[in-house]
């Protein structure tokens, strides 16, 4: 939407979509799709040579008079930048995991030590409910991901089950991740990714949820389903 103004003021406008479907919904005068995870718009963290060729990608859709165009990289048969998102590391071992409720709790002390530690900096905040009181929504995914009605826990006023569902999953998350960058520092991208997918509960849980969702006949459900598990 911002672009659409941007282009009627006379600036030419390009951007990067990790969403394909969004970008084609909206219709941005010049959007490139990008097959990586959320977090990871120009491919894998240190490879510069990779990123300069998506972002060239991105500039080159600049030629491109009739909009809009939404493009997809790679445009020459590279292969995807083989990021780990939970399909490729989910596997059935996870399905007999702990609790997720129980696995967050015990998670608490490397996390509120990583926030110590970053001056209080860190990335939990969007459902806007204290991390000690995450169980609750721990419990109402469960609930949902079952096709059990559940009251969501601290929702605002206004807003939609599934887009405080996305805000949930995002929290936990962001929580999920830098406990564990606490708790093992030198851990790379792949194997914090692989942790989370393939050894949690909670990955287990998203997981379950995206797949319930997929299968609502709701578009908004539907349509907040598309990367959970990403």
């Amino acid at each position: 939407m911002i672009a659409r103004v941007f282009e009627e003021a006379g600036l030419s406008t390009t951007c990067i979509a990790l969403v394909k479907e969004h970008a084609a919904r909206v219709k941005a005068p010049r959007a490139l799709a990008v097959p990586f995870p959320y977090g990871s718009a120009l491919g894998r963290a240190n490879d510069a040579d990779f990123q300069h060729k998506v972002i060239a990608a991105a500039l080159g859709l600049l030629q491109k008079d009739d909009t809009p165009v939404l493009g997809e990289f790679p445009e020459n048969g590279e292969g995807p930048v083989n990021l780990l998102q939970a399909s490729a590391v989910q596997g059935d071992s996870a399905k007999s995991l702990s609790d997720p409720a129980d696995e967050l709790t015990s998670l608490r002390e490397y996390y509120e030590r990583w926030v110590d530690n970053q001056g209080g900096r860190t990335l939990v905040g969007l459902t806007g409910v204290p991390q000690r009181r995450f169980r609750g929504i721990v419990r109402y995914l469960q609930d949902y991901s079952q096709g059990n009605g559940r009251e969501a826990p601290e929702k605002p006023e206004g807003v939609s089950d599934p887009l405080y569902i996305r805000w949930c999953i995002d929290d936990l998350k962001a929580f999920y991740y830098e406990a564990r960058m606490e708790q093992r520092p030198s851990a790379g991208e792949d194997e914090l990714h692989g942790w989370f997918w393939g050894e949690t509960a909670m990955g287990s849980l998203i997981v379950d949820l995206g797949n319930h969702m997929n299968a609502s006949e709701d578009p908004e459900v539907k349509g907040t389903a598309f990367g959970l598990s990403r």
